[in-house]
């Protein structure tokens, strides 16, 4: 089962960057005790995005597989640490079953059969003096695993807009609306203009959701 929890996140974000960005306008006479909402919506239709830059996120991903983990580290201008299969012992592994195995007994029968052929043979390694190191070689994508992710608010805008499209995988584009729906929580702001439609994200910069 997927979880996403959130780590740590740039205490009054919104305050910092509507700090920050009015300085690239020394519009500081401009604000007010409400303003950070109007002035970050504005720098986000006008795409200069790079104030956002200054607030960032952790999160901690746990249940995803091998395969989600190996999309997710492709975004570089980001943080990542995860569970090792050089260091930890992988022998209860559990792993992730897609939904178009999990509704087709027969072949659900046979994929839990294979893993379950997998972990005995990953045990015979282990117990044969094989090194945690090279026994993970046998080990599938689907092998769930855990990692934690800091990115600035930027990079999660981007992350979130081609990882929460219809066209990404479904394992990722379910973690990207997790993480959406507690960003639009705690800085509402800086992601005003993305939402969940149905199992995907979308976009609208109108000012009508």
């Amino acid at each position: 089962m997927i979880e996403v929890k959130l780590l740590s996140i740039t205490p009054d974000a919104e305050a910092l960057i509507e700090e920050c960005g009015r300085t690239a306008y020394l519009s500081f006479s401009k604000k007010t005790e409400n303003s950070k909402e109007k002035f970050i919506k504005m720098i986000i239709r006008s795409g200069h995005l790079s104030v956002l830059e200054h607030a960032s996120a952790t999160f901690r991903i746990k249940g995803g597989s091998r395969s989600f983990t190996h999309q997710l580290v492709r975004h570089r201008l980001a943080a990542f640490t995860q569970q090792s299969q050089r260091y930890v012992s992988e022998n209860n592994f559990s792993y992730v079953i897609p939904d178009a195995i999990k509704n087709n007994h027969g072949i659900r029968v046979m994929y839990e059969e294979h893993m379950e052929n997998v972990r005995r043979f990953y045990e015979t390694l282990l117990n044969n003096g094989v090194k945690k190191e090279d026994a993970r070689f046998v080990l599938p994508n689907a092998v769930e695993s855990e990692i934690v992710m800091t990115a600035n608010f930027r990079e999660w805008r981007h992350i979130l807009e081609i990882r929460g499209d219809l066209h990404a995988q479904w394992e990722i584009r379910k973690i990207a609306i997790e993480i959406l729906k507690i960003l639009k929580e705690k800085a509402p702001s800086c992601f005003f203009d993305m939402y969940v439609d149905g199992n995907q994200i979308k976009s609208d910069q109108s000012g009508k959701r």
